[in-house]
C-alpha cells in the first residue's frame, strides 16, 4: 500500500495479497472538518482516507450510484486509515468485469474481518514481548529444544502471552504469562499458528478451515511443524491440556488467545480435571493473595510416548512456576510438578523445581526466572 504525489495530486495504490491484481484510485488531498483527507476525484464514490497513511482499517462507505457495499473494522497498531475498496467503474463497463471485481473485493473484506487474531513467530522474546517475564528475563537456554519457535501470542492487536514451541515434537516447551484471573465463559474455537507453516504467512493465529479455504493450505502443510485438531481426536485417557489456562485471564480476548494448539499438550484427563485443575483454580488463588504482579511460566517435559501415530509427544511431566511481586522489595516464589499419568501435584520451592527440571531435561542448570526471584 503506497501513497505518492504527482502533478499536484495524491494517488492511492492498494496491492492485494489475495490476488496480483492492482486497483488504483485517483484522489485529491482536501480539507474536511479541519482534517486533511484524501477524496476520490471521481464523484460517484465517497469513501475517505485519513491522512497521513498508517495501518489498515476497512469501513463501509456511502455511494451516490445504486451500488452499495459493506465492510468491517480491523484495528492495527493505534492508527487508522479508510481504504476505498472498489475500482472506479464507468457506466459503460462490462457487467462481467464489474461482478468479478465486486466478488474479489468483497472476499478480501470478509478475509479482513475473519483475521482477528495475531500471533508472531519472533527471533527472541526480549525484543518483542518481554513483559510476560519477571525482569523481562525468559528462562535460560537449558529448556530449548532442537527445533524451537518463539511465539508472541497476540489477539486483536494485543499480546497476551509468550510460548516457546517445539516444532519436531509439536508441543509447547513452556508458556509465560501474567496471572490475572477473572469471571468469564470458556472459549470453544481452537486455533493454529500460520507462521509455523512459513514466515510468509500472516502473523495470525487462525482456525484451520480458514487457512484451508482462503490460503489453499492443506492439513498436511499446517501440521508439518505443529499439532492440528485431528491429532487430538479419539484419545483414550488423555485430553487437550492448556499450559496457560483460560481461567487465568480476565476477559474474552485473553481467554480466546489461550485456545491456540501451540499452547496445548496431551494431558492425562484425570490429572487435567483433578489435581492440576485444583492447583490452577484454588492453590494459585490462595498463594497470590497480596501479590501486585504474578509472573507465571508453565511447561511440559517431553516424554517417550506419542499420540496421533507418532506426531505429537506426550509429556512425561507437567510443571508450573510463579514469581510474585508483593512490592518493590518483597517477592515470593513457588513451583509445582506432576507426572502426566497420575492425579497428583507436588508443591515445591522454586529452587527445588529448577533442580528437578535440570535432572529431567538433562542439560545445563535450569533457571526459570531472574535471580531476584527467591529460590528458597
Amino acid at each position: 500500500m503506497t501513497l505518492r504525489s504527482t502533478s499536484g495530486k495524491t494517488h492511492f495504490q492498494h496491492r492485494s495479497w489475495l490476488h496480483p491484481l492492482t486497483t488504483q484510485h485517483e484522489l485529491e488531498l482536501v480539507e474536511k472538518s479541519n482534517k486533511k483527507v484524501l477524496q476520490p476525484t471521481f464523484p460517484a464514490w465517497r469513501p475517505y482516507i485519513s491522512y497521513p497513511q498508517s495501518q489498515l482499517q476497512i469501513v463501509a462507505g456511502a455511494f451516490e450510484n445504486p451500488l452499495q457495499f459493506w465492510g468491517c473494522k480491523q484495528h492495527h497498531v493505534n492508527k487508522l486509515i479508510y481504504v476505498p475498496l472498489f475500482h472506479t467503474v464507468s457506466k459503460s463497463s462490462s457487467l462481467k468485469v464489474l461482478s468479478a471485481m465486486l466478488l474479489l473485493l468483497l472476499l478480501q473484506i470478509s478475509l479482513g474481518c475473519l483475521w482477528l487474531g495475531h500471533a508472531e513467530v519472533v527471533t527472541s522474546f526480549e525484543s518483542t514481548c518481554p513483559q510476560f517475564f519477571f525482569r523481562e528475563t525468559p528462562p535460560n537456554e537449558a529448556l530449548e529444544p532442537e527445533s524451537p519457535a518463539w511465539i508472541c501470542q497476540r489477539y486483536k492487536n494485543q499480546y497476551y502471552f509468550a510460548t516457546l514451541y517445539d516444532r519436531s515434537r509439536r508441543i509447547p516447551v513452556y508458556s509465560a504469562y501474567l496471572y490475572q484471573p477473572g469471571p468469564g465463559t470458556r472459549p470453544k474455537t481452537w486455533l493454529v499458528e500460520p507462521q509455523l507453516i512459513g514466515l510468509s504467512y500472516p502473523k495470525a493465529m487462525e482456525r484451520e478451515w480458514t487457512l484451508s479455504k482462503y490460503y489453499n493450505v492443506s492439513s498436511e502443510q499446517i501440521g508439518k511443524s505443529q499439532a492440528i485438531l485431528q491429532d487430538y481426536k479419539n484419545l483414550t485417557g488423555l485430553n487437550r491440556g492448556h499450559l496457560n489456562p483460560s481461567g487465568h485471564h480476565s476477559d474474552s480476548s485473553s481467554r480466546t488467545a489461550t485456545f491456540s494448539l501451540t499452547n496445548i499438550v496431551p494431558q492425562d484427563e484425570k490429572l487435567n480435571g483433578g489435581a492440576w485443575n485444583n492447583y490452577e483454580q484454588q492453590t494459585m488463588m490462595r498463594r497470590t493473595v497480596g501479590c501486585n504482579t504474578t509472573y507465571v511460566v508453565v511447561g511440559a517435559v517431553p516424554g517417550n510416548n506419542y499420540i496421533a501415530k507418532g506426531r505429537v509427544n506426550k509429556p512425561s511431566h507437567i510443571w508450573s512456576s510463579a514469581c510474585c511481586e508483593v512490592d518493590k522489595n518483597h517477592r515470593e516464589a513457588w513451583g509445582v510438578i506432576a507426572e502426566n499419568d497420575k492425579n497428583e501435584v507436588q508443591l515445591l520451592k522454586l529452587g527445588e523445581l529448577e533442580e528437578l527440571l535440570t535432572h529431567l531435561y538433562g542439560k545445563d542448570q535450569v533457571y526459570l526466572f531472574d535471580s531476584d526471584c527467591p529460590r528458597e
